[in-house]
Formats: structure tokens, C-alpha cells, sequence
């Protein structure tokens, strides 16, 4: 079977409006290199981010006056629509989320599929009481294909705790047949040493998970 050249996939990614659009989409309305450049620095690598973010907020990074946040937003919007939307297309946008699996076809029962792709999932309970397994878990699984209840990606690793082991993620490639090698470099990690760390770490994340699904 003949596998659809990069310029053809590319194109058919282009014709999906789903997905994060990066900032430099803003160019083609007219905002300047120079102030898309400032958007990223502050932060903001999608059209969405930009789109999500107050104006006076804007107007807090350097070089960006009042005039140009109402510029940036306005085209920002013509893009990303936040008004009301017709419930055939959040049907339509719905349909194109995947759930990943936990590893346990109970809890995946549990939680209508697995854990669903476009949304946070928090886990909480005491020590030893299989958080972060989970977490590790996910962090292979969302590797394997959609028809195997993956997401066909890749994961960044955020730990606060100290807790991650690329060793258990082995162990799950192993029980799910895959290269344990191929699999560790699919995971970017990166340790928190602190609230503000965190935080530069996630705007990291945003940049690189909006380049790379």
C-alpha cells in the first residue's frame, strides 16, 4: 500500500481547522514578525492562547500598546470564533477526541473510554494508591494507535515529586509490545523545582506541544 507523500499529509493537516494554530498564522493578517516574536516571548505560541487572553494582559508585554493589543485580538478572533457556535459543529468537533487508555479496561470503563484527549484530568487520592503508575502508564500508551486506544503521540513529563521512573516505562512497553527505546525518546521530561519553574516549564510545553502532536 502507497503511503501519502510529507507534502500531501501536510496539506490534508492544513484542511482541519482542529488542533492549535501557531501565532505565526497572525502574520498573514497583517501583525508584524516583530510583534509575534514578543507574543511568543511573553508566552503565547497559538492563535488560541492569543485569542483566550484579556486585552489588558496583552497590554502588560513590552511594546505592545493599546492600539496594537485591540489589532492582535481582533484578527486573533477572526480566526478563533468565541461567540456561540451551532451544536452540529460541537458534535462535529467532539468526534474528533480520543480517549487513551489507563492499561485497566475496568477504570477505562470507568471513565467512558479512557482519558479523554482536549481536557485536563486530575487524580488525587493518598500515598501508594496508584497516581503516579497511572501517569507513566499514560505516558506509553498515548503512543500506541488510536485503534489501541492510544494518541498516535508523543509525552511531555512534568514531575513536581521527584516520583518518575523511565525503568516502569518499560515495563509498560514491554507488556504492551513495543521498543522500549523508541518509546523512552518519545517522552520529553522535565523535573519542577519550584511554583514559577512550573510554570516556565508549561510554557515551554505550550510551544512544543503546538508544533508537535
Amino acid at each position: 500500500m502507497d503511503l501519502p507523500s510529507q507534502a500531501s499529509q501536510s496539506e490534508e493537516q492544513d484542511s482541519h481547522v482542529s488542533g492549535p494554530l501557531l501565532v505565526d498564522k497572525l502574520a498573514e493578517a497583517g501583525i508584524t514578525a516583530q510583534d509575534i516574536k514578543k507574543l511568543t516571548e511573553a508566552g503565547l505560541h497559538t492563535v488560541e492562547a492569543v485569542a483566550y487572553t484579556p486585552k489588558k494582559n496583552l497590554m502588560t508585554i513590552k511594546g505592545i500598546s493599546e492600539q496594537k493589543a485591540d489589532k492582535i485580538l481582533a484578527e486573533a478572533l477572526k480566526i478563533i470564533p468565541l461567540g456561540f457556535q451551532s451544536a452540529t459543529e460541537v458534535h462535529a468537533r467532539r468526534a474528533e477526541l480520543v480517549h487513551i487508555t489507563t492499561g485497566s479496561k475496568n477504570l477505562d470503563a470507568l471513565l467512558g473510554g479512557g482519558i479523554e484527549t482536549g481536557a485536563i484530568t486530575e487524580l488525587f487520592g493518598e500515598f501508594r494508591t496508584g497516581k503516579s503508575q497511572i501517569c507513566h502508564t499514560l505516558a506509553v500508551t498515548c503512543q500506541l494507535p488510536v485503534d489501541m486506544g492510544g494518541g498516535e503521540g508523543k509525552c511531555l513529563y512534568i514531575d513536581t515529586e521527584g516520583t518518575f521512573r523511565p525503568v516502569r516505562l518499560l515495563a509498560v512497553a514491554e507488556r504492551l509490545g513495543l521498543n522500549g527505546e523508541e518509546v523512552l525518546d518519545n517522552v520529553a521530561y522535565a523535573r519542577a523545582y519550584n511554583h514559577d519553574h512550573q510554570l516556565q516549564l508549561l510554557t515551554a510545553a505550550s510551544a512544543l506541544m503546538s508544533e508537535s502532536r
